[in-house]
């Protein structure tokens, strides 16, 4: 275990090419999403920059970022903490996302094709291998997956678009409550596909929204578990 809390093997490597400033704010945005970097933790940049093989710059650049952003808070004379997420916040976040989704489902219905049926098919089998694995990085890499396939799916680019601004954020709300779900979300995923495979719009959208609704009411019961 590294000294900030990260596990062996946790921190990415940085791709090159492209502006260092632009991937070590990548590299540390991923280790918040994926929760390996845990809400509250004090972020020091001398070991961050250690971690990433940089100077100290660049991690501090994209700290600010990350700031402006909402993932990091810059407390005077303390340092950098990964942002603590509210109630209320989630809440929010969760609910635009119910919105999103539903209609995403609904135009997908009328829309997949065979091969996008097939592609949701083989993340919803990931998925499940995954959770029988206990794999709960997997879990939630291949539900992030599954709802992008189907906002994919959905062809709609403005609808996209804003989902792409939410989705780093819902994988941040459902890491700590993925192993709660379980196969049953899984379960929701294989209704979901059979309804957008029989183009019937009108469950299909019922289906995400109460899929949705089950992810925001799992992660506001599990701060009460």
């Amino acid at each position: 275990m590294l000294s900030t809390g990260l596990p062996q093997g946790a921190v990415p490597k940085l791709e090159r090419p492209g502006p260092l400033r632009d991937r070590v704010y990548e590299a540390l945005l991923e280790l918040i999403t994926t929760r390996a970097l845990q809400p509250g933790q004090h972020l020091v940049e001398s070991e961050l920059a250690g971690h990433l093989g940089v100077s100290r710059q660049p991690v501090r650049e994209a700290l600010q970022r990350l700031n402006t952003e909402g993932w990091v808070d810059l407390r005077p004379a303390q340092g950098a903490f990964v942002h603590e997420p509210t109630e209320e916040e989630a809440d929010q976040l969760l609910t635009v996302r119910t919105l999103l989704e539903a209609e995403a489902a609904r135009l997908a219905a009328a829309n997949a094709n065979s091969a996008g049926l097939t592609a949701l098919e083989t993340l919803c089998e990931e998925g499940e291998k995954a959770v029988e694995a206990d794999d709960v990085d997997g879990a939630v890499a291949m539900n992030a997956r599954f709802h992008s396939k189907i906002m994919e799916l959905a062809g709609n680019a403005v609808l996209a678009e804003l989902a792409a601004q939410v989705d780093r954020r819902v994988r941040w709300y459902y890491t700590p409550v993925a192993r709660r779900r379980g196969q049953q979300s899984w379960i929701e995923h294989r209704e979901l596909i059979a309804a957008i495979a029989g183009r019937d719009e009108q469950r299909a959208t019922q289906l995400m929204r109460e899929h949705t609704e089950h992810t925001r009411r799992s992660y506001h019961a599990r701060a009460r578990s």
